[in-house]
């Protein structure tokens, strides 16, 4: 998937049918004149109906239609005929939408389940026909029940990626590059800051033919939480993951400082990412010889507070080791 064909934020127009017209005929044929009151209910109103599929992966589909309208119901007729049900809308989401109301941002509902499915407006009831108004009194009703009115509403729906590991990081610290080695993703690659722009999802194949999800998510800057830079658009895609990868170059300043100011800008974005399981992955390592990575390793040992390794995504170092570790947090 190219990156011009991630989307993860649509605006929609919905709107509901409305409901049928009940009839208000009266029963006539050969011979009998004054058959009494025989009028249908009108039909149902569609739909507009949310739906999870888990062969979607992105809202790019809908990023060009902004109107969805359900059918309108039939009228009722004579002979108590029912008046058709209008034809439901379905919109088709990437399970881990989340739908919001544009007006107060009120989040409405999520969809994280295949074939889940949610309506969002619905359709208007059909009106009463003219026989279920006769009464001993009033044997002849000339008046029927018109239906309800259509439901419409503007939503928004946002795609919060469904990952196991979320690669975390600052901008060119390596995060695509080891995406693009450790699964068949193709994520683009250039040295420079924020060369990716939208979160690249790969499939990491693991012993025995089982596979795991990771996910690519863009750099994060100081202040992100705070929405500078992208942040908020970054920060909302690691809320799914099971486990968060932090990735920190080797030639990093200080590499304790760099995971400090990450972890500190996902508590103020939402304080329950801390509760996840964290890994610190010290890239582009290649370029350090034996001594040098041991005396580092002396220094993290004291410093970091979470489990650490050494990778070198070009030199395929640590890959393997990287895989094993990753799947055991998964599976504890």
């Amino acid at each position: 998937m190219t990156e011009g064909n991630f989307v993860d934020y649509v605006k929609m127009y919905v709107a509901s049918g409305k409901g049928g017209q009940g009839s208000a005929h009266l029963h006539r044929e050969k011979y009998i004149t004054k058959g009494g009151p025989d009028g249908g209910d009108g039909g149902r109103g569609g739909h507009v109906i949310i739906r999870g599929n888990s062969n979607l992966w992105t809202l790019f589909h809908l990023k060009f239609k902004k109107h969805v309208r359900a059918g309108h119901g039939g009228n009722g007729s004579k002979s108590r005929s029912t008046g058709a049900d209008g034809e439901d809308a379905y919109i088709d989401v990437p399970l881990g939408t989340v739908i919001r109301d544009t007006e107060t941002n009120e989040i409405l509902f999520e969809i994280t389940e295949h074939g889940e499915e949610k309506i969002i407006v619905e359709g208007g009831k059909g009106g009463l026909g003219n026989w279920h108004f006769k009464s001993s009194t009033n044997q002849t009703p000339r008046y029927a029940q018109p239906g309800l009115p259509m439901q419409e509403q503007y939503i928004t729906m946002e795609l919060k990626v469904l990952a196991d590991v979320g690669l975390v990081g600052f901008p060119n610290a390596g995060k695509s590059t080891l995406l693009s080695v450790i699964t068949s993703a193709k994520p683009k690659i250039a040295d420079y800051e924020f060369t990716t722009l939208k979160p690249n999802l790969g499939i990491v194949e693991y012993r025995d033919f089982q596979t795991f999800v990771m996910a690519d998510i863009p750099g994060i800057i100081e202040g992100a939480a705070e929405g500078k830079g992208l942040g908020h658009y970054f920060l909302r895609h690691i809320e799914r993951n099971s486990v968060l990868l932090f990735l920190i170059p080797a030639d990093a300043n200080n590499i304790t400082k760099q995971y400090e100011i990450l972890l500190d800008e996902l508590r103020r974005y939402n304080p329950e990412m801390l509760d996840k399981e964290r890994l610190i992955a010290i890239s582009k390592c290649d370029m350090l010889d034996g001594e040098l990575q041991a005396e580092l390793k002396k220094q993290l040992d004291n410093e970091l507070p979470i489990p650490y390794m050494f990778i070198s995504s070009v030199a395929q170092q640590g890959i393997t080791e990287l895989k094993d570790r990753l799947w055991k947090m998964l599976n504890t």
